[in-house]
């Protein structure tokens, strides 16, 4: 995933992505920024449920062990 390093998280949460900075690789890959604009919030989101999910999961195996 390219965009990895553009995550914006918190202690134990990830809150979405640096969009500034989704963009700007979307461009320089060549990507029309206006087809990224309609699809990365959507896809943040999905993004952003499943990590957190595995993250709470992760905790509770931790806690539980």
């Amino acid at each position: 995933m390219r965009l990895t390093g553009q995550l914006r998280v918190i202690p134990g949460a990830i809150l979405g992505l640096d969009m500034t900075a989704a963009l700007a690789v979307a461009e320089a890959l060549g990507i029309n920024p206006l087809v990224c604009a309609e699809l990365l919030p959507e896809i943040e989101g999905t993004m952003v449920r499943g990590l957190n999910a595995q993250i709470r999961a992760e905790q509770q195996e931790a806690g539980s062990a």
